[in-house]
């Protein structure tokens, strides 16, 4: 059986801080007390030393990014199979800061060369994206949805639609890293009675106004 050192690091850390701790937190009082007893009217002055301490604030969501985004797509087609290779891109969007909750919009584009059927490969990928959700601290976790459109090199483009979520954290007041997963529905695309659906999972980096 292992040793429990995270354990034991931890209480040998408190044994430490905790001297600090109370020396900061404990009230201060003034030392050169008067406790005669004179006068009996006469009070010992004390001085109190209270420390306040500000409420931590949470990040805020609300402004103009842009930013990349790069991961891998799995496409399943009714007439080639599953296919998988690396997809990647830019997004711009908006969000906006409620306090507890952020919604907000982007435009996203992929480019990819994803097989896609017999002769067909999908070339590019547009979202124009809602997204919202509860904040997390300085995270912020939310559920996608939208318009997708993708574009081949044989079967030409057809639109259809994507759902999703994802988590983003604010590193600073200006920039932002998270991960998304996102799944993609074109039915009989552009007619061709090839249903294709696709789910991409990407990582993201973006830095805000």
């Amino acid at each position: 059986m292992r040793p429990q050192l995270p354990f034991i690091s931890v209480a040998i850390a408190l044994v430490f801080a905790l001297p600090a701790l109370a020396e900061a937190d404990a009230p201060k009082f003034d030392a050169a007390q008067d406790l005669s007893f004179d006068s009996a009217t006469q009070s010992a002055p004390v001085v109190v030393s209270t420390q306040s301490r500000s409420p931590k604030r949470s990040a805020n969501w609300t402004g103009v990014y842009i930013g990349g985004q790069l991961g891998f797509g799995s496409v399943d087609t009714s007439t080639g199979g599953e296919n998988e290779d690396f997809i990647g891109g830019v997004t711009l969007g908006y969000d906006y800061d409620f306090g507890q909750w952020v919604l907000g919009g982007a435009l996203d584009y992929d480019f990819a060369e994803i097989n896609a059927g017999p002769g067909a490969e999908i070339e590019e990928v547009f979202r124009l994206k809602i997204r919202g959700g509860p904040k997390i601290g300085n995270g912020l976790l939310y559920g996608a949805a939208g318009w997708a459109n993708a574009d081949t090199d044989t079967l030409g483009d057809d639109d259809g639609w994507f759902i999703g979520g994802g988590y983003d954290y604010m590193v600073n007041s200006q920039f932002s890293i998270g991960g998304e997963v996102l799944y993609h529905d074109f039915g009989s695309f552009n007619g061709s009675g090839n249903d294709i659906e696709a789910i991409t999972v990407q990582i993201r980096a973006t830095y805000r106004f």
